[in-house]
């Protein structure tokens, strides 16, 4: 459960970081910056949800697929411009911690 609780505490620390980058996406390009916060919150669901699931394996490879949804976000919010190289590096190693979280989750569980 120790290591659920740091898990749940680094999506939303995840989640709350995100204001400050997606603000600048521009007004045209609502769909990347929606599809980010969406995302994150349901990734934040899933890890909820098979928190309190006896077979949580499908649960969370669901979860590793959505992370890997977001990597695919944020390089392309980098490739249009829309944010740093370094923001994108940051989000990405954010996500990267999180997903390793994730395998030793499967791992141990």
């Amino acid at each position: 459960m120790n290591n659920n609780f740091r898990l749940i505490n680094n999506m939303k620390k995840f989640i709350f970081s995100l204001d400050n980058i997606i603000i600048n996406f521009p007004k045209k390009d609502l769909v990347l910056k929606d599809k980010i916060y969406i995302t994150s919150y349901e990734v934040l669901e899933l890890i909820f949800l098979a928190n309190n699931q006896d077979n949580k394996i499908t649960t969370q490879k669901k979860i590793l697929s959505k992370l890997n949804m977001l990597d695919f976000y944020f390089e392309r919010a980098y490739k249009l411009q829309y944010i740093s190289e370094k923001q994108c590096l940051n989000k990405c190693n954010d996500l990267l911690e999180i997903t390793k979280m994730i395998y030793g989750w499967i791992k141990n569980g």
